[in-house]
């Protein structure tokens, strides 16, 4: 059988990556972290914000270090004012703008060539500062980021244009990252402005501010391109329908809807769900490391932790070289040709989707656990709501769990199987499983026993 204390080891070596290359006070990590043995780094040591910076914060809230997010909120504050510059300059709008790339000195205007002028790496990256206040319920925290949220939906509102045919609004010029030329409205554009016009939205009105911009968030966000099937059955990487089923291109950028965002569940929308499995599906089991490791978080997220668990194994096989890269160096980095580290991150992330996921409005406790670990336990998770979770199973079914709530949020779980008890810290159950959920109050600082 295969060493099961491999993942585990990768996984914490994940964590300590980050402890060691994202410290308050300093940069946040790079495409290499922090370890770089060349006088001038690859990609200039730079930030690429069209997904290998985020990459590197995936793990960060779910696996208990919000603090080591510090550095890249410091950065998101740098890029909101520098980006104000390029969004007045460049498009005569309001709000700020950052594209496919930033560095040092939050430089926000495109670089490169077609690829630099993909206009969303600034507003992925708000969603950052919203999962931190998911996760921490921090009021001050969301106070301190609302202008930079509604910076970035001004810009939108600004240059958003309208599509000839279905009169959509739309991103142009954009382009999906790194894949098929300059386009317009490609859908990752229009998942992440889905994201951000909601997150910017509910956060005036837990703050009580600017009624007038959330209600023209809300009726813009309706507007947007919807996500559409295509030909084969697959989720649209395109306003047309221009995927082959034999592209297997190392950017899954269309599927951000399923994860790193919420917006594509069975529940949400049953269809849409399955044409995002059938394009993952066919974008394949080979890529980079940061490629690898994103289609684990994808397949965590469809239920399926075999398939997710079959890349992680991948990606722990020794390199074999090759432009697509892959692999595992014999020092835990991950392997890519030049050397890149967010493949190390996003697979931590992948482990701890395996494990818990909240995502929707409940936890789920061992969502995708695959075969190959049928016995485990697991303690720190994180869940929105600011839930810390410890669990223990065995032949593949949760044996106990107990959930600390920091915040006092109240707390609905969602558990396969057997029904189960919650008792509270003086073993009083206080529910008694109804339905598919179990939903229950909780008290600061509390620690709550899940049994079956």
């Amino acid at each position: 059988g295969r060493d099961t204390s491999l993942a585990a080891l990768y996984f914490q070596f994940g964590r300590y990556l980050l402890i060691s290359s994202s410290r308050p006070g300093g940069q946040p990590a790079n495409l290499q972290g922090l370890w770089n043995d060349a006088l001038s780094a690859a990609w200039g040591g730079k930030y690429t914000i069209n997904i290998n910076t985020e990459e590197n914060y995936w793990p960060a809230e779910t696996t208990n270090l919000s603090e080591c997010a510090d550095p890249l909120f410091s950065l998101i504050h740098d890029i909101s004012e520098t980006g104000a510059h390029t969004a007045q300059v460049m498009y005569h709008a309001r709000g700020w703008v950052c594209h496919h790339n930033t560095d040092l000195w939050r430089a926000t205007a495109p670089i490169d060539s077609a690829v630099g002028f993909w206009p969303m790496g600034g507003a992925w990256l708000t969603t950052h500062l919203w999962e931190h206040y998911q996760f921490t319920q921090d009021r001050e925290f969301l106070q301190k980021s609302y202008p930079i949220l509604k910076g970035a939906s001004q810009f939108f509102l600004d240059t958003l244009v309208e599509e000839p045919t279905h009169h959509w609004l739309v991103t142009a010029p954009s382009m999906s990252p790194e894949h098929g030329g300059l386009t317009i409205g490609p859908t990752m554009d229009m998942s992440i402005l889905r994201d951000l016009f909601a997150d910017t939205a509910q956060a005036a009105q837990i703050l009580g501010v600017d009624a007038d911009l959330r209600a023209q968030l809300l009726v813009t966000r309706a507007r947007l391109a919807p996500f559409q099937v295509g030909r084969f059955g697959q989720l649209q990487e395109w306003l047309t329908d221009l995927d082959t089923p034999r592209d297997t291109h190392r950017h899954l950028s269309h599927l951000y809807g399923l994860f790193p965002s919420a917006q594509i569940s069975p529940e949400s929308d049953p269809r849409i769900f399955a044409a995002a499995k059938v394009s993952l599906q066919s974008r394949g089991t080979v890529g980079p490391g940061w490629s690898l490791a994103w289609k684990e978080n994808l397949w965590a997220r469809t239920g399926d932790g075999d398939k997710a668990y079959a890349l992680l194994v991948n990606q722990l096989t020794p390199p074999k070289g090759g432009s697509q890269g892959g692999g595992t160096f014999p020092n835990f980095f991950d392997a890519h040709p030049p050397f890149q580290i967010d493949g190390n991150f996003a697979a931590t992330s992948a482990v701890a989707e395996m494990l818990l996921q909240s995502h929707e409005s409940f936890l789920r406790l061992l969502p995708a656990l695959p075969k190959a670990w049928p016995a485990g336990h697991v303690e720190g998770l994180v869940a929105r709501g600011d839930f810390v979770v410890a669990m223990r199973w065995k032949d593949g079914r949760l044996q106990d769990a107990t959930i600390e709530s920091r915040a006092g949020q109240p707390c609905r779980l969602r558990i396969d199987g057997n029904p189960h008890v919650v008792s509270d810290d003086a073993q009083r159950v206080i529910v008694d499983r109804q339905g598919p959920d179990l939903l229950f109050a909780t008290r600061p600082g509390a620690r709550y026993r899940i049994t079956p």
